[in-house]
């Protein structure tokens, strides 16, 4: 390669290696990289790992995620990062069994992984396995009670904030809210949220206004047919999920209300699958899924060339996804 490219062997080596390649002008380097295509020639990644000592690889422990809608763009987000930093990801499932997550994370370890992001399928508080001690680690959409691992989440106080200060934006002042009966951060957050944005504007709270349910459609569905049906009904709900406000809309057609004409209806998820379908389109929260994929690859990966760098715990923001569900109170 070296006679063909017309420079020197080290030169080369310099080249087609990202951790010394600015030693070598970019003109030369992208010449170098122009022959060696030419030539198919692809790196030994087993040799160099033997070299440094890494495999190049790392491993993506989910409970349910890969079953789930929002799936693809975590793992994307994942992949993304590791195949700019040279590294590819291996994603294994354990279907909530955790006898099959250890199976699972010891078949990684044999396969010499360099890290593990330890992912589940919604924000919730774990205990990390003992077959991670001593692997880099980092949490994805889950905390440890101590804070002792690093970890990525969605700022769920400021997603609900986000929604309910587009509600009031648009005129709103009696707004409704269908949270989660789960005892999970997310309910706690998205509730604090909530009455945060309430008390910013100088809005009353009205208890009957805020009801819990099944965090699905049907449960979606039952609370707002409470909620709509009062006699001084909310103008507005704002919806835990997306599933609960595709209930919601059920609710609302069932009692002869217009969206967003008669109640405006406001989601978290930003599932496409849901709110692209519904008609009118459901405006909604997006949880930032590749983001906090992309986010823990590049957090291990700096753990692993910096050992010792102390835990960080990150909330990601959350973008109001704007469709048709949110307009003007009815006059």
């Amino acid at each position: 390669m070296a006679k063909a490219a017309g420079v020197s062997v080290t030169t080369v080596s310099h080249a087609l290696n990202e951790a010394t390649s600015f030693r070598v002008k970019a003109a030369t380097q992208q010449h170098v990289r122009d022959v060696a295509r030419d030539l198919g020639y692809a790196p030994n990644k087993m040799a160099s790992g033997l070299r440094n000592q890494r495999s190049q690889i790392l491993g993506l422990v989910s409970d349910e995620i890969t079953t789930t809608p929002y799936a693809g763009a975590m793992i994307r987000g994942a992949q993304d990062a590791a195949y700019d930093r040279g590294y590819v990801v291996m994603v294994v499932n354990s279907g909530l069994d955790s006898e099959l997550e250890n199976r699972e994370i010891n078949m990684l370890r044999q396969h010499q992984v360099d890290g593990v992001v330890y992912a589940r399928m919604y924000h919730q508080s774990v205990q990390v396995p003992a077959e991670l001690e001593g692997l880099p680690t980092v949490l994805l959409d889950s905390v440890t009670d101590d804070k002792s691992i690093s970890s990525v989440i969605p700022d769920e106080v400021g997603a609900a904030e986000t929604a309910v200060e587009a509600i009031i934006q648009a005129g709103h002042t009696r707004i409704g809210m269908i949270n989660n009966i789960d005892d999970i951060p997310a309910t706690h957050g998205r509730r604090e949220g909530f009455l945060n944005a309430l008390r910013r504007h100088g809005l009353k709270h009205d208890p009957r206004h805020l009801v819990i349910g099944q965090p699905e459609t049907a449960g979606g569905r039952e609370a707002a047919l409470g909620l709509l049906g009062q006699p001084d009904r909310p103008t507005a709900l704002f919806c835990f999920s997306d599933r609960v406000a595709m209930g919601a809309y059920q609710a609302a057609t069932a009692l002869g209300l217009r969206i967003p004409e008669d109640v405006s209806i406001v989601g978290i998820d930003n599932l496409e699958i849901i709110a692209d379908a519904l008609w009118p389109g459901l405006t909604t929260v997006a949880l930032p899924h590749y983001e906090m994929g992309s986010w823990a690859v590049h957090r291990i990966l700096d753990d692993i060339e910096n050992p010792g760098v102390p835990a960080v715990q990150t909330q990601l923001d959350c973008p109001l996804i704007e469709r048709g569900s949110l307009g003007p109170p009815p006059s």
